[in-house]
């Protein structure tokens, strides 16, 4: 069975040779956002034969597609994820790097707001926060869902 990413690759016309296919797979695959030396790790792992180079052209011409999404979450590596189908902002673990997807509505209603009260009608925006966690000595321990 293919990957999302497969089914958008082949959608788009793109030619998918085995190798890419392999990292498609990975991608779609992966829980977290892989940087393009993460993905290489991964996609050797199902094939030894793909090279750096084929990794990184791949994701260039996935994310030109509009298949993938690149992101700077301020560690000095792109990162990467399938374009999401609905609308989601990032929280940046600053200590661990990890990163954790949400939504909220009130956000997102503020921010269009904001944009009319400027004058603007808001098309696009991405959200990034970087915090690290609250002292769990002091009761204070973060919620991981936001309404």
């Amino acid at each position: 069975m293919s990957s999302r990413i497969e089914r958008l690759c082949v959608e788009k016309g793109l030619k998918m040779t085995e190798q890419r296919r392999v990292i498609a797979r990975v991608l779609s695959d992966a829980s977290d956002h892989p940087d393009v030396e993460q993905l290489y790790r991964r996609a050797t792992d199902v094939d030894p034969h793909i090279s750096i180079a084929t990794v990184y052209r791949t994701v260039r011409l996935f994310e030109e597609a509009n298949i993938l999404e690149r992101h700077d979450f301020r560690d000095g590596r792109a990162r990467y994820e399938e374009a999401p189908e609905t609308h989601h902002d990032h929280l940046i673990n600053v200590q661990t790097g990890e990163v954790i997807e949400f939504q909220n509505e009130e956000i997102e209603l503020l921010q269009q707001r904001v944009a009319e009260r400027l004058g603007y009608r808001l098309i696009d925006h991405r959200l990034e926060l970087y915090a690290v966690p609250l002292d769990s000595k002091s009761g204070k321990a973060g919620k991981k869902s936001e309404g």
